[in-house]
C-alpha cells in the first residue's frame, strides 16, 4: 500500500511506526507540523532507512500561535492546506492522521475525498471536549456556541473517517455519545519507541554535561501544558530544598513550563533546574540520568488523554510517580506494570512523600524499573503494532471500495 502518515506532532513512537510500515513493504510518506514545539522523534532520514520511506515537515509562514484563537484558527487551516496537498501530490491509497487540529484535519479528510483515499482517523483526544473545557465558560458565554461548532466539526470528521483508531476503550462512551459507527473503531494503544529508548546507565554523556552524575534525580519531561500542574513539581524541589543531593530536573515545552519560569523568577529554587527540550538522539541519555520520573494530568484532561512520556518513561527502565485520577489508562498501566506509584491530581503531599519513599529505597526503585522495561518489552513490538494497524487500513480501504460480489448461482 500506498501509506500517507500524519502525526501532527511528530512524536516518537510515530516515526516508529512509519519505520516499520516501510520495512514491511509499504510505500510510506510520513508527515509532521515541523513548527510544532513539542517533543520529536527522528525527523531525519538515518543510514538504515528503507528507500520507500519519505519524510515530509510541513510549515507554514509564521510561528504558530497558541494563545491568540482567530490566529491560531486561520494557521491551522493553512496547515491542513499545506499537508493536504503534499498528501495530494503523493496520492497515498491510505491516509492516517492523529494529534491534529480539527481545522486541520477537515482539509486532509477533504484531500482524501479529493483523491478518493481511504481516511483513518488516530484519535489520541477529544479534541471538542478539550476546547469546551478551555473556552467553553469564557467570552461572555460565547464560548458554549465555539465549542458546540467544534463538537459538530468533529463528528462530522469521525463519520465521514473510514475507520477511527482510538487508543483507549474510554473513548467509546464518548463516540457513542455522537453516534459514530462502532464497525468503525480500533483500539491500540500507544505505546513508547523502544527501538530508540535504551537502558543508560546513569554516568553517561548528558548526565557528565549537566553535572548530574552523582546526584539524585527525580525527572520531569515532555510537553508541560494546560493540562498539568507545574506547582506539584515545585512543591518536590521545596521538599528537597535542603538536601544538596537530590535536583528536580524539567526538560520540557508548553504553557505550563513558561508558568514555571515565572514562578521561579519570583521564588528561586537552586535544586529545581529548567532545561528545554533534548534532540532525539540525547532522549536516552537524559532518560538514564533521572532516578525517579514525575508524571502529571489534571481532572478534566484525565478520562481521554494518555501521556506519551509515561510509556517513554516505560522504556527506560525508572520508577514513574504519576499524578492523574486513577480512571486514565496511564495510571492503570503503571499500577498493571508494578512501575510507580499513583496519586490523585491535586495531592501534592502524596507526591512528595513519594518522592521521599524512593530516594530513600534503592531497592524499590530498581524492581519497579524494571518492572516498567519489562512491560514494555512486552507490550511495545512495534512489528506486531504494525500488523495491527496493516489490518485497519485493509479494513478502511474495504470500507472506501467494497468488493462487488458475484451472484450467487
Amino acid at each position: 500500500m500506498r501509506i500517507a502518515v500524519h502525526d501532527y506532532a511528530g512524536h516518537p513512537f510515530v516515526f516508529e511506526l512509519s519505520r516499520q510500515l516501510a520495512r514491511d513493504g509499504h510505500e510510506v510518506m510520513h508527515l509532521f507540523f515541523e513548527g510544532d514545539p513539542g517533543p520529536k522523534g527522528a525527523t531525519q532520514r538515518k543510514a538504515s532507512d528503507p528507500d520507500n520511506l519519505s519524510i515530509a515537515p510541513v510549515q507554514i509562514r509564521k510561528p504558530y500561535r497558541k494563545d491568540k484563537m482567530l490566529v491560531r484558527r486561520a494557521q491551522d487551516i493553512e496547515y491542513g492546506r499545506n499537508c493536504g496537498d503534499a498528501i495530494i501530490s503523493f496520492k497515498p491509497d491510505i491516509i492516517i492522521s492523529g494529534n491534529t487540529p480539527i481545522e486541520s484535519q477537515k482539509r486532509l479528510v477533504s484531500a482524501a475525498k479529493k483523491i478518493d483515499s481511504a481516511f483513518v482517523f488516530w484519535m489520541q483526544d477529544f479534541y471538542s471536549l478539550a476546547i469546551r473545557e478551555l473556552i467553553g465558560k469564557r467570552m461572555l458565554g460565547a464560548g458554549v456556541v465555539v465549542a458546540a461548532i467544534y463538537e459538530r466539526l468533529e463528528r462530522s470528521l469521525l463519520r465521514r473517517s473510514d475507520a477511527v483508531v482510538i487508543i483507549s476503550d474510554d473513548f467509546i462512551f464518548g463516540l457513542d455519545k455522537i453516534n459514530v459507527d462502532h464497525r468503525k473503531f480500533h483500539i491500540i494503544n500507544n505505546w513508547g519507541a523502544i527501538s530508540e529508548i535504551p537502558i543508560v546507565e546513569k554516568n553517561n554523556p548528558w548526565s557528565r554535561r549537566m553535572g548530574l552524575d552523582s546526584e539524585y534525580v527525580i525527572l520531569y519531561s515532555g510537553t508541560l501544558g494546560l493540562k498539568h500542574d507545574p506547582m506539584a513539581i515545585c512543591a518536590i524541589a521545596d521538599h528537597f530544598a535542603t538536601d544538596k543531593s537530590a535536583k528536580v530536573v524539567v526538560s520540557a515545552v508548553g504553557a505550563g513550563f513558561d508558568a514555571l519560569r515565572s514562578e521561579l523568577h519570583l521564588n528561586p529554587r537552586p535544586n529545581l533546574i529548567l532545561n528545554g527540550l533534548e534532540p532525539i538522539e540525547n532522549l536516552p541519555d537524559m532518560l538514564g540520568t533521572a532516578d525517579a520520573f514525575i508524571a502529571l494530568l489534571e481532572n478534566d484532561a484525565g478520562r481521554y488523554s494518555v501521556p506519551s512520556k509515561v510509556l517513554s518513561y516505560l522504556c527506560a527502565g525508572r520508577p514513574i510517580i504519576l499524578s492523574a485520577p486513577a480512571s486514565n489508562l496511564s495510571a492503570k498501566i503503571v499500577l498493571e506494570a508494578g512501575a510507580g506509584r499513583v496519586f490523585e491530581p491535586g495531592d501534592h503531599q502524596a507526591l512528595v512523600a513519594a518522592a521521599e519513599d524512593l530516594k530513600r529505597d534503592a531497592h524499590i526503585r530498581l524492581a519497579m524499573g524494571a518492572a516498567g522495561r519489562r512491560y514494555a518489552e512486552n507490550s511495545f513490538d512495534i512489528e506486531a503494532i504494525a500488523k495491527r494497524f496493516t489490518s485497519v487500513f485493509e479494513a478502511a480501504l474495504e470500507h472506501r471500495h467494497p468488493r462487488k460480489l458475484a451472484p450467487t448461482e
